[in-house]
């Protein structure tokens, strides 16, 4: 990552410029996820333009769920520059197909937060207790990382 690329500024710009705090941004550098940063003669740390998109990149992983690890080795892969340019698309489509899979998730089970809202609603309205809200049926592939299914049956 080039750090030649516009008029340099320092932290307290580019935490205006991204909406980040100057701890959060030391944080990420202090994680390897900022490269490229160079240092005014005082040896105050200094910042281009390319690195107002690189933060967001790399809060936008973290909070899709990229480790912090994986994040390191694409930082390392991008510093290497166009020779692990198939890494780095092939790092981020495995990526998208993870947070693709917890969109799904989230959706089905937010269908039954829905359901039961709906649930709650009729019984207020009618004074009656309507049928059970029917749990949706698990999807046949196990979840990951010993999570339990989002879609699973709740206590009514």
């Amino acid at each position: 990552m080039p750090a030649d690329t516009g008029t340099p500024f320092h932290i307290g710009e580019l935490a205006t410029r991204t909406g980040r705090t100057v701890h959060a941004i030391r944080w990420y550098e202090t994680q390897g996820l900022v490269p490229g940063v160079a240092r005014d003669e005082g040896g105050r740390r200094l910042y281009v333009e390319l690195h107002v998109g690189w933060l967001d990149l790399m809060e936008r992983l973290r909070r899709t769920g990229m480790s912090i690890a994986e994040m390191r080795e694409y930082t390392a892969l991008a510093v290497q520059g166009k020779v692990t340019l198939r890494q780095r698309r092939d790092m981020l489509a495995a990526h998208r197909e993870r947070v693709t899979e917890t969109i799904a998730e989230w959706k089905r089970a937010l269908s039954l937060v829905d359901r039961k809202i709906d649930f709650y609603d009729e019984w207020m309205a009618s004074g009656h207790r309507p049928p059970l809200v029917p749990a949706e049926t698990p999807s046949l592939k196990p979840p990951k990382r010993g999570r339990r299914s989002a879609a699973a049956a709740t206590p009514r």
